[in-house]
């Protein structure tokens, strides 16, 4: 499906609070909903992947990072409507925390850019409160 706008039923995402000693990784989104905001890297889970699959390839493909995922952080609503009051977006987000094994930091995928944050930077920032609120849950979990 290449047009995720006003969808038979929601979407699955997964998203991932990637957690390394120089903060948070956050990418830039590169297409709607939220194109050009700084977002937790993450996309459509695919038919046939598990949640972790999807995690490990979406981080593979936006960061050029390789993870080992550590567990369930918690699951979000994200339903959009257009201004006539139809559903445009509705997805189902599985946020999971993980940590780096290998690879090198680049933006691709969907991204057009990823970068690490410090707590402090990611306070500051104009993010979406679902996603602040995943990150903080994902740290206490998962330390820091």
């Amino acid at each position: 499906m290449n047009d995720r706008r006003y969808p038979d039923r929601p979407l699955v995402g997964v998203g991932a609070v990637v957690i390394g000693a120089e903060g948070i990784l956050l990418i830039q989104r590169g297409k709607p909903p939220r194109a050009g905001s700084w977002s937790l890297p993450g996309g459509a889970q695919e038919l046939g992947e598990t949640v972790i699959e999807a995690g490990r390839r979406e981080i593979q493909e936006e960061t050029g990072l390789d993870t080992d995922i550590l567990g369930l952080v918690d699951v979000v609503d994200s339903i959009r409507k257009d201004a006539d009051g139809g559903i445009e977006y509705h997805y189902t987000l599985v946020d999971v925390a993980a940590r780096v094994t290998g690879g090198t930091l680049h933006a691709g995928g969907d991204a057009r850019d990823a970068r690490w944050f410090s707590e402090p930077e990611i306070a500051a920032m104009d993010l979406w409160s679902e996603t602040k609120r995943v990150i903080t849950l994902a740290l206490d979990k998962y330390g820091r």
